[in-house]
């Protein structure tokens, strides 16, 4: 395997294993220890903070709309098309990464990041901070109390670019990180 093939993994992972990958990341890039409970992903043994974790892969939005008539053709485009996107090309396509599940009240730091083609943004925000700056809403899921979302995206990136970047890793630091 290579730096390339791992992207492509990554891309291709499922949800789960996929977060898995990135807990994997980010304990080792910042030495942290496995979670205490259920409730959180990580653990910072040095300051006690119960560290979460979140990620997504970047994707140009796929516009066309799927019916019954277009339901095959839709798939066959998406087995054609790249729609990975560039670290500095961010703001030439409309994307949308949700960071879901968020539950302020489970950690003290978040780690959250975007997986581009070229590189990984890394972005580090404290609990108290998630709020209207990041258009974080608490509104997810119908009952869900204590649960919330923001998104990523062409319009909010910059926000996060600017206040909670916290370092970017080409496919081959994380490549070598991983080994």
């Amino acid at each position: 395997m290579d730096a390339g093939m791992l992207r492509e993994g990554i891309f291709n992972l499922n949800t789960r294993r996929f977060g898995t990958v990135a807990e994997v990341m980010i304990r080792r890039l910042f030495k942290l220890g496995r979670s205490k409970n259920q409730f959180h992903d990580l653990y910072d043994d040095l300051k006690n903070h119960r560290v979460e974790v979140k990620f997504s892969t970047v994707r140009r939005k796929n516009t066309r709309t799927i019916t019954e008539e277009s339901v095959l053709n839709c798939i066959a485009d998406e087995l054609s098309s790249n729609r990975q996107v560039k670290f500095d090309e961010w703001n030439n396509y409309e994307f949308d990464c949700n960071i879901q599940q968020v539950k302020r009240d489970q950690f003290e730091v978040l780690y959250y990041g975007l997986f581009f083609s070229d590189k990984v943004a890394i972005f580090r925000i404290k609990s108290e901070e998630i709020g209207p700056k990041i258009y974080y809403s608490d509104k997810q899921h119908k009952g869900n109390e204590g649960e919330g979302q923001f998104h990523l995206n062409e319009k909010t990136m910059k926000i996060h670019l600017d206040n909670y970047l916290y370092q970017t890793l080409s496919y081959q630091e994380l490549y070598e990180l991983l080994e």
